[in-house]
C-alpha cells in the first residue's frame, strides 16, 4: 500500500482575549511575521504537497486573506470558520478531507515545530491510526484537594501533551461524527472517547505553544531567521 496523501488543519480559531492584545495572538508577530504564518511555513517547508485547511475566526478571516495579498504570503489553503469550541472547529475543517488520508492537526500557535518531529510523527502514523507528541513532567506536580490545600503526585506517570497529533483521517471522521462532550481536551481524547488506541511519541520542548507574551519573547530568541 502506498502512503496516505497528507492534510493539514491549523486550528487557529480562537480570540486570544487573554493576552488583551488588539488583536488574536495567532496575528501577533515574532521577528515581524504573524504566528499563524510561521506555523504555517513549518509545514509548507516540510511537506508542499499536502493540502492545508486554516481555521480563523469569522471576523478575522478578511483581515488574514487581506494580510497574506499584501504581503505576497502566497501559498495554497483553505479557510474555515471557527466553530462554538475546538471540537466543533475540527468537525468544520474536517469536511475538507477524504477518507484514505493522514491528518494533521496542529495549533495555529506553535510556530516552532521542527521538520524532525514531523517527520518522525508522520512515519508513525503510517502504521498508527492515531499518534501523538508528549514531552515528560519536569516540574514537580501537585493535585488540588478543592479546599485550599493540595498534595504531590508522582511526575514520572505525567506528559504534557503537544500537537501536531496526527490521524487516519476515517478513524477521525468517526470520532467526531459522535456528540461533543466537554472531557474533550484535544483531538486524542475525541479519538480515545471513540475506542480508538492513541500512541504517544517523544515530542519536544522546544515545540512551544504561545500563550503569553512571554512565550513571544521566548520564541523571537528561538527563532532562526
Amino acid at each position: 500500500m502506498g502512503k496516505r496523501r497528507r492534510y493539514i488543519i491549523i486550528v487557529a480559531g480562537g480570540k486570544g482575549e487573554r493576552m488583551g492584545a488588539d488583536k488574536p495572538k495567532q496575528f501577533l508577530e515574532i521577528a515581524g511575521k504573524p504566528i499563524l504564518r510561521r506555523t504555517m511555513e513549518r509545514f509548507i517547508s516540510f511537506d508542499p504537497t499536502a493540502s492545508m485547511t486554516v481555521v480563523l475566526p469569522s471576523a478575522w478571516k478578511n483581515w488574514w486573506k487581506e494580510y497574506c495579498t499584501s504581503s505576497a504570503f502566497r501559498c495554497k489553503f483553505s479557510i474555515v470558520s471557527g466553530g462554538i469550541t475546538r471540537f466543533h472547529s475540527v468537525q468544520n475543517a474536517l469536511k475538507m478531507v477524504p477518507s484514505g488520508a493522514l491528518v494533521a492537526i496542529h495549533d495555529g500557535v506553535r510556530p516552532l515545530v521542527s521538520d524532525d518531529l514531523l517527520k518522525r510523527i508522520f512515519e508513525a502514523a503510517e502504521e498508527l491510526p492515531a499518534v501523538i507528541p508528549a514531552v515528560p513532567a519536569v516540574d514537580s506536580l501537585r493535585i488540588l484537594d478543592g479546599a485550599g490545600g493540595s498534595s504531590p503526585v508522582d511526575r514520572s506517570r505525567y506528559v504534557a501533551v503537544q500537537t501536531p497529533q496526527i490521524f487516519h483521517s476515517e478513524v477521525l471522521k468517526e470520532a467526531y461524527g459522535k456528540a461533543y462532550s466537554p472531557s474533550f481536551t484535544d483531538d486524542a481524547s475525541v479519538v480515545e472517547a471513540a475506542g480508538f488506541p492513541v500512541t504517544l511519541v517523544p515530542g519536544e520542548r522546544t515545540n512551544l505553544k504561545i500563550t503569553t507574551f512571554e512565550d513571544i519573547r521566548l520564541a523571537s530568541l528561538l527563532t532562526e531567521d
